[in-house]
């Protein structure tokens, strides 16, 4: 490490130890929120104490109510960042209404005056201005009051499963993934202003609670300057406070449903005017905690435990500081599919043998396993300089262990056509940094200057064994003397990788968003520098721009930004310097030797859209996109293991367009629909990565988390304020670009080439043509079972691997016409599928004033209906939706 970036480390550090160590029983709202406060008067300019002051949002469903004491003051604290419709009333005076933009973290001070009761009638419904947001970048908010009610896929991962139900422009993936516009995970995090741009997935980061957060804002237009790094899509969290509830509430829920499921949950705030705490720990175990490869379950438990807790603290009316802890553990088998359920049966050696391998040990079925334990402290100080000004300093230590387990007997690892090595890893990414951040906000100007500097610690630590005596057979001409000594079926050892790096970041920044009359203008320019196994630096101006033409209440908006995608951290050593490795070359598919260090890249995207109210209970709100990469990223993977790592190609481009409309309460009815099509064009060579191809010729392709459409329309209704509720969700997915798949007179992403009149599906096993729903006429594959281990394979009735033509298909990918598939305009695709999910239940079953009781049903997939996530995806393998899954779930709230 340079002694240049040691100083910065060591006091980012030390300041996260001091503050977590001597401040933990205090803190503040910070970073994506702020209060409201304010002093209600009445004509005479005397206080009003008992006065009900309700804030809210008819779009985000947020709501919060304080009452005056008796100064006439009131504080609403840990308000996110959005317009709000305020509402005073008080006996003897008319209601007063007015609107609000909380837009920064300097507190927002309201003096209210209110007139006299009058026959004239006051207006305090919301009309169709209140359901618009004069802001040139477009982007998603979601509260808490809806996805407590939303039927959500994935418990393990259900932060990424609201994200994608509830924010265009995600295509779903499976394990509770989402590609955000084009892109896959380039997408970041801000919990609390802790900005986390590493994979916040299940297989490889755990999540925050969902009962942890307040409010989600999803960002998929052009972000301001203050985000960076990964930006295809920005998620700002605001977490729950305990600040400001002078009695403890909380709730306590249980759960059990399909697979065994079974989840308890509980969490607590309680706080006074100063100062607050809450806290959710939560417990899940599951016989289905991945997406498998089969729509039969196997070998597929899993468990997860979560800890979060939150602490504010304000020391005097300029000073509070802020803690966030949070420790999740997780432990979950790798599903099988039918083929890994009978591992030895691929194995000719081990066949031959008894059943056992070259180690004289049984095979049995494949048995890999993964735990991932994540802990994270964020400590932040705020100084309230003046009425105008915020000092905020964050800091915050994030750390991810993730170690995979091959199977007790490594034979048992083979997968046919996939995986010929046994896989083992213990890797760790530890995230270390500082963030200071000046708000100024007076007149029409909003202003922020701040910097980011972290860094990323990897250490990665790979076993490796090639366990398919084909794959380096002494008596082929490929034979590989190299990796004789590392081939387990020839009396071999594992081979040993051990990789470290430091990657280094810092970023400037400063933005203002401009309010003037109509118009709104965000301008703001960052400067990123990035020190890893490469560097680079990059200034990225921003750009937005926005005209709210009130008589027909609509806005226009245009936005513009320059960008800097840094390098996947995942396994970012290994794929960056295997190639240069004798050992490993050969197994990742390298045709180069050498470092392939995977760079930074840049981007330029441009954004045009426009925000529609019809009326006071519908707006539209709608965003046309162009994004131009170079160094586009993706993932390759390690045979069927889920050791992953990062590739760049030579550019993309993503053009596509995402939506949304909302329709708030309306007599307790409410609906949510969002939409998008996003092309995802990626451009050959292959540039940086393992297995990168410099010398390949150029050409254009589609990645596999392309979509042309998908949709997901949410539809709410509470039967009067203290009846059941209902909710329902229909997610309709035009397909994400299949795998490797056989079709006819073309090649079908690697598939074998073949004349326009007969199909040959022997590139796929069985059990793969079995999972590809594959037919030849009234033919159709079986995968292995009991009475035929290897499975049997699609036969016309020639009785051979080939089918004619007119006979072939598939009832789970669209597989292109003879002759007609292209890698850019035509290719193979998931098949269009639609899901629906329900929801039921009351949230006051014995009317109770204090303690209420709450139950609540869920079904997921309630037409049961037997569909794919993706197929052979060079990213991830093969994955089936959810089966139908039933869930009650019974909660006690105090």
């Amino acid at each position: 490490m340079k002694a240049s970036y040691r100083t910065p480390l060591r006091a980012a550090i030390l300041l996260a130890s001091l503050l977590a160590s001597g401040l933990c029983a205090f803190g503040q709202s910070v970073g994506n929120s702020t209060s409201v406060a304010g002093t209600v008067l009445d004509p005479s300019g005397a206080v009003v104490p008992n006065a009900t002051v309700e804030i809210r949002n008819p779009v985000s469903g947020f709501a919060r109510t304080a009452t005056t004491n008796d100064t006439g003051g009131f504080v609403i604290p840990n308000v996110p960042f959005n317009p709000y419709h305020v509402l005073v009333t008080s006996q003897g005076f008319a209601p007063h209404v007015q609107d609000i933009d909380v837009r920064s973290v300097v507190p927002m001070n309201l003096s209210i005056s209110l007139k006299l009761q009058s026959s004239e009638v006051v207006n305090v419904e919301s009309g169709g201005e209140d359901l618009l947001e004069n802001d040139p970048t477009f982007h998603t908010d979601v509260e808490k009051n809806l996805f407590d009610k939303l039927p959500l896929e994935s418990q393990s991962s259900s932060v990424s499963s609201l994200i994608t139900l509830t924010a265009p422009g995600n295509a779903a993936d499976s394990n509770g993934m989402f590609h955000g516009l084009g892109d896959h995970a380039e997408n970041s995090f801000s919990v609390d202003n802790q900005p986390i741009t590493d994979q916040f997935s299940k297989t490889f980061s755990n999540q925050i609670p969902l009962d942890a957060v307040q409010s989600l804002e999803v960002i998929s237009g052009a972000p301001p300057a203050e985000y960076g790094d990964k930006t295809s899509m920005v998620i700002n969290v605001t977490t729950r406070s305990g600040q400001g509830m002078t009695e403890p509430h909380g709730s306590v829920t249980a759960s059990y449903g399909s697979f065994g499921t079974s989840n308890l949950d509980f969490n607590l705030g309680y706080g006074g005017s100063k100062w607050g705490n809450f806290i959710s720990a939560s417990g899940l175990n599951t016989g289905r905690f991945l997406d498998p490869p089969e729509f039969t379950v196997m070998h597929d438990k899993g468990n997860q435990e979560n800890v979060f807790d939150r602490v504010d603290y304000q020391f005097s009316s300029k000073d509070s500081v802020h803690v966030n802890l949070g420790f999740t553990r997780s432990w979950f088998q790798n599903p099988n599919s039918f083929d890994a359920e009978t591992a030895s049966a691929w194995n000719g050696l081990v066949a031959a043998n008894g059943g056992l391998g070259p180690n004289g040990l049984p095979v049995g079925p494949t048995d890999q396993r993964s735990q991932i334990k994540t802990f994270n402290i964020a400590p932040s100080w705020t100084r309230l300089i003046s009425n105008t000004t915020v000092f905020t300093l964050g800091t915050y230590v994030r750390r991810d262990q993730y170690n995979y387990y091959p199977s007790s007997n490594p034979f048992a690892d083979l997968a046919p056509d996939l995986q010929g090595e046994t896989v083992g890893q213990n890797r760790t990414l530890t995230n270390a940094g500082i963030r200071p951040e000046i708000s100024y906000v007076k007149g029409i100007h909003n202003v922020k200057v701040g910097a980011v500097y972290q860094q990323t610690f990897l250490n990665e630590n790979d076993s490796l064994g090639i366990v398919d005596p084909t794959f380096n057979d002494p008596t082929s001409a490929s034979f590989n003397p190299v990796l004789a000594p590392f081939d387990l079926t020839r009396g071999g050892g594992f081979f040993a990788f051990h990789g470290h790096t430091d990657v280094k970041e810092l970023a400037l920044y400063t933005q203002d968003s401009i309010t003037k009359g109509n118009w709104s203008l965000n301008l703001g320019v960052r400067g990123d520098f990035y020190n890893g196994l490469t560097t680079h630096r990059e200034a990225e101006p921003r750009l937005g721009v926005a005209y709210h033409i009130k008589p027909s209440s609509t806005i226009l908006r245009v936005s513009y930004a320059r960008l800097l995608e840094t390098p996947f951290n995942e396994n970012l050593i290994l794929s960056s310097i295997g190639c240069d490795n004798a050992v490993l070359n050969p197994l990742l598919g390298c045709s180069s030797t050498g470092f392939t260090p995977l760079t930074p890249g840049w981007r330029n995207e441009f954004h045009a859209g426009v925000e529609q109210a019809f009326g006071k209970y519908l707006v539209f709100s709608g965003e046309y996109i162009w994004k131009y990469t170079h160094n586009a990223y993706d993932f390759s993977i390690l045979g069927a293991t889920p050791i992953t790592f990062p590739v760049a190609w030579d550019r993309s481009k993503i053009p596509g367009f995402a939506g949304r409309v909302s329709v708030p309460n309306f007599h307790g009815f409410t609906a949510l629909m969002v939409f998008s099509s996003v092309a995802a064009r990626y451009f050959t060579p292959q540039v940086s990565g393992a297995g990168a191809a410099p010398s390949a010729p150029a050409g254009v392709f589609r990645i596999d988390h392309d979509e042309k459409f998908n949709q997901t329309t949410h539809l709410q209704y509470q039967m009067g304020k203290r009846g059941p509720w209902l909710g329902f969700n229909w997610r309709y997915d035009n397909g994400l670009v299949s795998g490797s798949v056989t079709c006819a007179g073309g090649d079908c992403n690697n598939g074998p080439l073949g004349s326009a009149s007969v199909v040959d599906t022997s590139i796929l096993s069985p059990d793969q043509q079995f999972e590809a729903g594959l037919f030849c006429g009234p033919a159709r594959a079986l995968p292995p079972g009991p009475e035929n281990p290897t499975g049997t394979p699609l036969r016309s009735s020639l009785g051979t691997n080939l089918c004619p033509a007119n006979q072939y298909g598939s009832s789970l990918i669209s597989i292109p016409a003879p002759g007609k598939e292209d890698d850019d305009k035509n290719l193979p695709r998931i098949a269009q599928r639609s899901l629906f999910d329900i929801s039921v239940g009351h949230e006051n079953l014995f009317r109770g004033d204090k303690y209420k009781w709450s139950a609540q049903l869920t079904v997921i997939n309630l037409a049961n209906r037997v569909a794919l996530y993706n197929f052979l995806s060079t990213f991830s393998g093969t994955h089936y939706v959810t089966p139908r899954t039933v869930t009650a779930q019974v909660g006690f709230n105090f």
